[in-house]
């Protein structure tokens, strides 16, 4: 009889693959900048985490102990900012800054502000 897993199985087996990884988390960063849930993001990363080898293999690239990254990463007073940036560095991944084609998509943006400072960040 085949043994059924539960969709986490899944999902930790394709984020093993770096390529699946950072689409997964463009997806979810692109969902963080339409609705702002910020648990999400952090929820993603954790699992991301844990699919490409856990936190002890993470924070073999990084200064930072075992313990304080599961703390950032967990702990909802931590900035989402800071604990991105660790997070991403340390998988190999970077934010990057890049221009709005369409002003008409965020019209927020579209103020007084001069046409180089208007700019989102994606993965």
């Amino acid at each position: 009889m085949r043994k059924m897993r539960t969709w986490r199985e899944c999902l930790i087996e394709d984020l093993a693959d770096r390529e699946e990884a950072i689409h997964y988390l463009q997806a979810i960063l692109d969902d963080y900048y339409s609705f702002g849930q910020a648990l999400i993001v952090r929820e993603a990363l954790k699992t991301v985490v844990e699919a490409q080898g856990g936190i002890s293999k993470l924070t073999q690239h990084t200064d930072i102990s075992p313990q304080t990254l599961a703390t950032a990463l967990s702990n909802t007073d931590t900035p989402l900012i800071d604990a991105l940036g660790v997070v991403l560095n340390a998988l190999g991944y970077r934010l990057s800054i890049q221009p709005i084609v369409d002003e008409d998509a965020n019209l927020a943006l579209a103020t007084s502000e001069p046409e180089s400072a208007k700019a989102t960040a994606h993965l």
